[in-house]
């Protein structure tokens, strides 16, 4: 595909900074308040009660909407009662059935240990975010219709801040099921949104509710301000975003301190004023040098029309192009419409109805003049104004009128507030293919929501678009939400492949603005935010479609996050009664949800104390990072007393837990060091593997949370865990023998000769109690099988053989059946034995006879079905084995007949699997283990999107041994990991070869599709000198296709 609507590049469309806001010739609000009492909008009015008339539809009144101990006045319980009849309103349009009150009996809960998402606002704003919240944490979001159903109460030990307490709400459950709650005792906040635009009084009571909470926020007043200040953001979006905006005249008055000073922007001037009388001059000359400057473009505009043929031109005989100012035309032009065409022979197609730029007076050699073909807008800017359109529009050539309107409008101005004159042009035009249809000229809106994601990354969630005539305004709530696809569609531009760019192109814009928000608010201050946990969240930005260097170009008109999540959820409603969301679809709201429960998973877990029992090596050193950012007060039991976490940690306790056949003798010795030091413990967990066992004995002495250690015991032995299963026929079916594989443990060279002839050849030898697939290996007979037993009771004899593999333990073997089949892993997080949520990877092939893993690939590229048999399957062997509480990590292969068992592992998964999970699909499971240790049930989305694919690679020491050491040494792969140009997950500290090796470490890529990543890491290795003909990257790859 060429380029995007490719033209002569000698001229453009239109100047490269221009609002295409279509407006009318003349629109003008009345001016309004500065209170937030006294706003525009579905919660507006001039009366302080809510607007007239009801909502079409039946539904029960007698509810219990008040709220015991917070009475509200007749004024306010009018706004609660129309809240209450446009969430029911909105329901029943969406097709989902109406709220039952369940307030006569309270519901009580555990205050401070449940994750509590709460939302004070307008419920058709609201409601896409809500359904969302239902479906990803059942029960957990909550919708207050009334500040009253809200108390902040002071939070001890934290002077200044308060804790948020929701005694009556909505609350929303998958299927669009809902309930008017009471709690008793309230929930305990944990993350709080509050609309602040919400009728008469209540704007400036919410703007109260989220100040200086301890809990999450998405939203403050303070924000709101400087967000909602047109000039503001603008200049934001320019300078720090590199996103377009209107080209704009600023006069300011005492300017807020964000606003003094700094860099020009493109297309951008600012003019501060120190006061309002006296500044008919400097207005004037002001005006007249931006009516005049290139910020309009230095050219003279040219309005195609509907034309009922192609629009034809020629360029000294070229076809498809412009012409060129001295070549041989002849313009005429209508008074009316602005329209030009060129009529001289040969002709040749191009596009009709486009903006058409041209030197200003140069038109073959004529002079040409057409002053009222652009116009200015002038508006006021501040947060006084938000959500008000106070504007005249102007032709540019009336530098008077202009000028008088701008004088006019500073008396009204108030400091830090703005006059703001900007330029307007119509819409671009887009090509229609053959005759245009009849009827008016139609502009398009775009409107997008981008939300914050984990690492504070923005993500576009939702386009949508609004389409009308162009000669009246397009706003919010005026005209019908549309898809992209089809706005673009129709208005001329349909081909998929130039929809897709234009698409990345309001990508880009809109999550560059978010991210310019975010390093704004980055340098604030607790109070200028309105409090230590107030963040922006989500931002509904709007553009419009100019041409810029011969492509369609979105420019960003405003930021509002209101109005453009309320189109969206609107958009969604369109087909929400007639079918479910499918897989492919995602609510405009998903991201947004997700980011409120990890940033509640995070406020809940904030001082925890938890006693980690061993450190691990140099590929867990995320683990004390992550402690830092979640607040975790970390206190470490480890058998090194020289570890480097020792340093890191609250409370390090030296005690060699090497040992493992006297786990039950030390369990009680650590449990009276701690009871000796005082500490008070949340929680107690590992993710080492000598340590599980253990950590479960010491829980169950401390009184802790944690699975049971004789399920801990079942699961780190390799052959009772498959022994075990294989005796599970269920009840419930499928029962968890189906996924079994047989098996004989190993201890004597007799049990190898009985084993050979139980278990079918061949089969697979490995350490009873292994980790990291050493010693693993195939055998195909008899003499294979004695050859490897006794080289590993030879080699392999304890802990100080090889450490960190499970010697400890002893050096017993077993002897399991092969299965043929794509192997993968399963990484779980249960509570109560219930699943919450699931991630599957795919496994490369391994380098027979070793069983060492050469590459991944995450999200699966299995079939629907296909995932679901293995999540379904670790599943069963976990709950067969007693696994109710934790995360862990379930190696399976997917055979012909279904997932057989390889192992599970009673821990996170290892290697690179916690931080790809946390990349792709922002869950971390070091702070899903750390809540189930505490009991707390992890804030996890039901169902988590990944962002995204990842493929990668092991580096082997006896397979790169001189590649490790110079093109792929680890100050190169750590260079490019940190231009992001690959993921470097470093496994080993040090280059040391041996028979029984680990992986060095891991390299991925990442891609929008799996093949993409697969590409890039293909190149990436054959640069690196990482992929050969000893080590056949391609061939790893392959089962990725």
């Amino acid at each position: 595909m060429g380029p995007l609507l490719a033209l002569p590049q000698t001229y453009h469309f239109c100047p490269s900074q221009l609002s295409l806001d279509p407006l009318g010739p003349d629109w003008d609000c009345p001016l309004g308040s500065k209170d937030l009492e006294e706003e525009e909008g579905p919660w507006g009015g001039g009366s302080g009660l809510p607007p007239p008339g009801c909502f079409p539809g039946s539904w029960r009144q007698d509810v219990g909407l008040d709220c015991k101990g917070s009475l509200e006045g007749a004024e306010a319980r009018a706004w609660t009662v129309y809240g209450y009849s446009l969430l029911q309103s909105c329901l029943q349009q969406a097709g989902l059935p109406e709220t039952q009150d369940r307030s006569q009996v309270p519901r009580t809960g555990c205050p401070g240990a449940e994750v509590t998402l709460c939302i004070l606002g307008s419920p058709s704003t609201f409601l896409s975010v809500l359904l969302e919240g239902g479906v990803q944490s059942p029960g957990n979001m909550l919708l207050c219709l009334s500040p009253a159903w809200l108390t902040k109460v002071p939070a001890p030990g934290q002077p200044g801040e308060a804790v948020l307490l929701v005694s009556k709400a909505v609350s929303f459950y998958p299927g669009g099921l809902t309930f008017l709650d009471d709690f008793v005792p309230p929930r305990r906040a944990t993350y709080f949104l509050a609309g602040l635009g919400l009728g008469p009084g209540r704007g400036r009571e919410a703007a109260e509710l989220a100040r200086d909470l301890t809990c999450p926020t998405g939203a403050s007043a303070e924000l709101a301000r400087l967000l909602e200040d047109r000039l503001l953001t603008r200049r934001l979006l320019a300078q720090q975003g590199g996103v377009a905006v209107p080209a704009t005249l600023a006069f300011t008055y005492k300017p807020p301190a964000l606003l003094r000073g700094g860099e020009a922007s493109p297309g951008l001037r600012l003019v501060e004023l120190s006061g309002k009388e006296g500044q008919e001059t400097l207005v004037k000359e002001e005006v007249g040098a931006f009516l005049h400057s290139g910020a309009l473009g230095d050219a003279l505009q040219v309005t195609g029309s509907r034309l009922r043929g192609p629009c034809r031109c020629r360029q000294d005989g070229t076809q498809g192009c412009l012409p060129s100012p001295g070549a041989q035309w002849s313009p005429t032009l209508s008074p009316t419409a602005g329209i030009s065409l060129w009529q001289s022979p040969p002709f040749s197609p191009l596009f009709t109805h486009w903006i058409l730029w041209y030197p200003t007076g140069s038109w073959g050699g004529k002079e040409a003049s057409f002053p009222s073909l652009l116009q200015v807008a002038i508006k006021l800017s501040g947060w006084r104004w938000r959500g008000r359109q106070v504007l005249r529009v102007h032709p540019r050539g009336e530098l008077g009128a202009v000028a008088d309107t701008v004088l006019a409008l500073l008396e009204k101005l108030e400091e830090e507030e703005s006059v703001l004159v900007e330029a307007v042009c119509p819409p671009a035009r887009l090509p229609f293919p053959g005759s245009p249809p009849p009827g008016p000229e139609l502009a398009v809106r775009i409107c997008t929501v981008v939300c914050r994601t984990q690492g504070d990354r923005p993500l576009l969630s939702k386009v949508v678009c609004s389409v009308g005539r162009e000669d009246r305004p397009l706003r919010h709530q005026s005209s019908l939400p549309q898809t992209l696809e089809v706005a673009l569609a129709r208005c001329g531009l349909g081909e998929p492949g130039q929809v897709a760019v234009v698409r990345q192109r309001v990508k880009a814009g809109a999550e560059a603005a978010l991210a310019a928000v975010l390093a704004l608010e980055a340098g604030l201050s607790a109070e200028q935010r309105g409090g230590r946990r107030a963040r922006t969240d989500f931002l509904g930005v709007d553009f419009a479609l100019t041409v810029q260097g011969r492509a369609l170009t979105p420019v960003a008109l405003e930021l509002n996050s209101g109005p453009c999540l309320e189109a969206c959820g609107a958009l969604e409603g369109l087909w929400a009664a007639q079918r479910p969301r499918s897989a492919a679809e995602e609510a405009a709201a998903a991201p947004l949800v997700e980011t409120m429960l990890r940033r509640s998973a995070h406020h809940l877990m904030e001082g925890k104390q938890l006693l980690l029992i061993g450190a691990g090596g140099v590929s867990k050193k995320f683990v004390w990072e992550a402690a830092r950012h979640y607040g975790l007060k970390l206190h470490l039991v480890e058998s090194d007393p020289n570890h480097f976490a020792s340093q890191l940690v609250q409370t390090f306790i030296h005690f060699d837990v090497t040992e493992h056949r006297r786990d039950e003798e030390n369990a009680r010795s650590l449990a009276e060091l701690v009871r000796a030091r005082g500490l008070q413990l949340d929680g107690c967990f590992s993710y080492w593997d000598d340590c599980l066992v253990l950590t479960a004995l010491l829980c169950q002495e401390l009184g802790l949370p944690c699975s049971p250690p004789a399920a801990m015991r079942l699961a780190k032995q390799k052959s009772c865990t498959q022994l075990h299963l294989l005796r599970c026929h269920g009840p419930p079916w499928p029962a968890p023998s189906l996924h079994a594989v047989p098996c004989c443990p190993l201890e004597s060279e007799a049990d190898v000769e009985k084993a050979v002839h139980q278990v079918p050849l061949p089969g697979v030898m490995k350490l009873e109690f292994g980790a990291g697939a050493v010693g693993v290996r195939l055998v195909e007979d008899a003499p294979q099988c004695h050859e490897h037993f006794s080289r590993i009771a030879r080699d392999l004899q304890g802990e100080a053989d090889h450490p960190g593999i499970g010697l400890g333990w002893g050096n017993a073997m077993l002897l399991m059946e092969f299965v043929e089949g794509t192997e993968h892993d399963v990484d779980l997080v249960l509570f109560g034995g219930r699943l919450l949520a699931a991630f599957v990877s795919d496994n490369g092939p391994t380098r027979l006879p070793g069983f060492t893993e050469t590459a991944a690939c995450m999200p699966t590229g299995l079939a629907p079905e296909q995932e679901a048999q293995l999540v379904q399957a670790a599943f069963r062997c976990c709950l067969g084995c007693g696994l109710l509480d934790g995360v862990f990590n379930v190696e399976l292969k997917l055979t012909g007949a279904g997932p057989k068992l390889i192992e599970i592992n009673p821990r996170m998964g290892g290697f690179y699997l916690r931080d790809w999970i946390l990349e792709l699909y922002g869950v971390d499971l070091l702070l899903a283990a750390a809540m189930v240790a505490c009991g707390l049930r992890p804030a996890l989305p039901t169902h988590p999107r990944a962002r995204g694919h990842l493929v990668g690679v092991m580096c082997l020491v006896s397979q790169h041994p001189q590649v490790l050491s110079s093109t792929a040494s680890r100050e190169t792969l750590q260079a490019l990991h940190d231009q992001g140009l690959l993921r470097l997950n470093l496994l080993e500290e040090i280059l040391v070869p041996g028979e029984y090796e680990e992986p060095y470490c891991s390299v991925a890529c990442a891609g929008e599709s799996p093949a993409e990543a697969r590409l890039r890491l293909l190149g990436l290795c054959q640069g690196l000198g990482i992929d050969g003909p000893h080590y056949p990257v391609a061939h790893f790859l392959s089962h990725f296709k």
